[in-house]
């Protein structure tokens, strides 16, 4: 076993999991107290490094693309200090951090651990039920639905439709942004396919962040929802073969024609052809199956 002991936090690694503690002195990001314990498999990992300074180094957990939903939804946005994948390690422990890095780089070698995106979550996200205040609301997440609440803060054109739940099954696409500069940030939930254009000021389904302490926290609500949506890199199902498309009702249990339904065969038919408009079939599997199911009728 490999461990790392920091007033930043603790790093444990016994072979098959990279345990991460953060520390409580009072310098620690409030994501990553707030964030607690993580366990990293080392299937999700695609690497390791020890960065020494001259005051401090600085040790670096690299997922792989699609391991984790905080990542993903954060995009390498979150700082140094919320990044619960950085631990700075004082000067007097860079032989304690290279033997660290040594043992975790060995067990990737050994098990042959490939560096490329993953298609499911290997990390669980947030804990359940969430809740966060800040910037101009509350939001809430239980598992199934997420509800926004606003204060005296928020514009009225907003606040005025009262709180605002969302459906987890109705959730497109979750964003989060942190301020810079001059520019809030904000945690937006679209609804729809089409991009929302309203500015989260006045969005219903949008929290406004300007920037406070407490506003870094809104990236574990967007984790938490994020974690039980598809996944943006699982494979598309594969679509169903020609013949299987034109396959036609079936037929009347005496085995004649009586059974077929016209109807039934005509929208077969528009069905097909807008598979072929959208490129899901090649024009000659379009033509075989329009064949097949202009015989049945």
């Amino acid at each position: 076993m490999a461990e790392i002991i920091q007033k930043d936090g603790t790093w444990t690694f016994d072979g098959d999991t990279v345990r991460i503690v953060p520390g409580s002195d009072k310098g620690v990001s409030l994501l990553r107290r707030t964030l607690g314990e993580l366990a990293v498999p080392l299937a999700a990992l695609a690497g390791i490094s020890f960065e020494p300074g001259r005051k401090s180094g600085r040790l670096r957990l690299k997922l792989r693309g699609g391991a984790d939903p905080l990542l993903q939804v954060t995009g390498g946005t979150l700082d140094g200090g919320a990044d619960p994948y950085q631990l700075t390690v004082e000067n007097d422990r860079t032989g304690v951090a290279e033997y660290f890095v040594d043992a975790v780089r060995n067990a990737l070698l050994l098990e042959q651990i490939p560096a490329d995106p993953v298609d499911a979550y290997l990390l669980p996200g947030p804990d359940l039920p969430i809740t966060v205040g800040a910037g101009d609301g509350t939001a809430s997440f239980d598992g199934e639905q997420i509800r926004l609440s606003w204060n005296w803060k928020t514009e009225e054109s907003k606040s005025s439709g009262g709180t605002r739940t969302i459906l987890l099954k109705d959730v497109e696409a979750v964003e989060w942004r942190p301020s810079a500069g001059l520019e809030n940030g904000y945690l937006r939930f679209s609804v729809t396919r089409a991009a929302s254009a309203t500015p989260p000021k006045y969005d219903p389904h949008a929290v406004d962040l300007w920037g406070f302490r407490k506003d870094v926290l809104m990236a574990l609500v967007a984790a938490a929802v994020v974690a039980r949506l598809p996944h943006p890199y699982a494979p598309e199902p594969a679509p169903a073969p020609a013949a299987a498309l034109a396959a036609p009702p079936a037929a009347a249990p005496d085995g004649g024609e009586s059974g077929i339904d016209h109807d039934a065969l005509l929208r077969r038919l528009r069905e097909l052809g807008e598979l072929h408009q959208a490129g899901i079939l090649t024009a000659e599997e379009f033509s075989t199956a329009k064949q097949a199911i202009l015989r049945r009728m």
